[in-house]
């Protein structure tokens, strides 16, 4: 393959990062189709349901009257080839009759694997797999450690002030927010890519959090809260609203035998208890996660405060960091210190694939707590 062959996937691969936030628990995917050494055809998948790149991008040669017959496709993910919710994508590209298709990786899914290609390559169509392979593993680091372990994508999302304070010490001032409304804009986008947003009961009795993305572009991501003593107020937030979005409160299973009443009083507002083990009276993070990975929760983003955070990194049980830095130095006005916490890890924690961005003031700085490997599982 060609250095020309590596930049029309570079710009598949920038077309497919238009769908996040619409298309997960899906893959991104983009499609960019070249005949005469011109483009003609451009397609992403645009929304969860809807239909993939490809066949986007196959419309659009169509709207411009150019056939696509002897064309190279380049596809940021093996193309489709089973029945979901759209058709096989194979048996469009094999009745558009293109020359070539130029796939970056295989799809990890046990209902593709290479079956896509293998179905391409006996219609008599030349395919070459592993162009830009690393960017694409990259993109989609959540997607295939799903399909490939069926274990829920982590993130650990928080703001902080730079002397590593979550919150203001005095609620009564009127502060509410370290982080600057570009920030929170921009989280509000992070929780349009996940299936479930946790945080600690300590979080919702100081804060009485809604969970919600806004807007929210109909997604009802599922709302975990870790109550491991069942002290969730009655009139907070998340259950006045659990009968349309769903709720699950993680207990112990001594508070959910001993609390009947409080139990019923939950289901009733439309929430659901889920009762789990606990390790030092907390709830048993890796039995909460099978269980939310068991539901379909491919990505599941961490709000909670420091204990909850500390937690996750302690127990290795998170992939992804995204910390929001408030250009501020707190002191005795701020609280839910990270520092103290994080100094009792027991090994350090390197970040991988580091982002730096500016949202107003503030500096976000993200990335991945582990490498994404060529091939393979994550």
């Amino acid at each position: 393959m060609t250095s020309q062959d590596e930049k029309y996937m570079q710009a598949a691969l920038k077309l497919a990062v238009k769908g996040t936030g619409s298309v997960e628990p899906n893959p991104l995917a983009g499609c960019v189709i070249v005949k005469g050494g011109q483009i003609i055809g451009r397609g992403w998948h645009k929304n969860f349901g809807g239909p993939h790149a490809e066949i986007n991008a196959l419309q659009d040669c169509k709207s411009i009257g150019s056939s696509p017959q002897g064309a190279v496709m380049y596809v940021t993910l093996e193309p489709c080839c089973h029945q979901g919710k759209t058709g096989p994508c194979t048996d469009t590209i094999i009745a558009a009759k293109p020359a070539r298709v130029v796939a970056a990786m295989i799809d990890p899914s046990s209902h593709a694997d290479g079956k896509g290609i293998e179905q391409l390559r006996q219609a008599g169509i030349e395919v070459q797999v592993g162009l830009c392979e690393g960017e694409a593993r990259l993109l989609n680091a959540p997607f295939i450690k799903f399909a490939s372990t069926g274990k829920s994508w982590v993130i650990l999302k928080w703001a902080q002030s730079i002397d590593g304070k979550l919150a203001w010490a005095d609620n009564t001032t009127g502060q509410r927010w370290i982080s600057s409304e570009q920030s929170r804009k921009d989280a509000h986008k992070l929780r349009l890519r996940v299936q479930g947003i946790l945080v600690g009961i300590n979080t919702v009795l100081a804060d009485n959090p809604l969970l919600t993305p806004r807007p929210g572009k109909d997604k009802k991501p599922l709302r975990i809260v870790l109550d491991s003593k069942l002290r969730m107020p009655l009139n907070c937030k998340l259950l006045k609203t659990a009968k349309k979005i769903p709720v699950l409160v993680a207990a112990s299973y001594e508070a959910s035998q001993a609390n009947q009443q409080k139990v019923e009083q939950i289901t009733h507002e439309g929430a659901e208890i889920l009762a789990v083990p606990t390790i030092n009276d907390r709830c048993d993070m890796e039995v909460l996660l099978d269980e939310l990975s068991r539901r379909g929760v491919a990505q599941l983003l961490v709000e909670g405060g420091p204990t909850v955070i500390s937690s996750f990194l302690k127990q290795g049980l998170a992939d992804e960091i995204r910390v929001y830095i408030a250009p501020m130095i707190l002191g005795e006005k701020g609280k839910a210190g990270m520092t103290e916490l994080m100094a009792n890890l027991s090994q350090e924690v390197n970040l991988h694939y580091v982002d730096v961005k500016r949202f107003g003031n503030d500096a976000c700085l993200s990335g991945l707590l582990k490498k994404v490997t060529t091939k393979g599982s994550l």
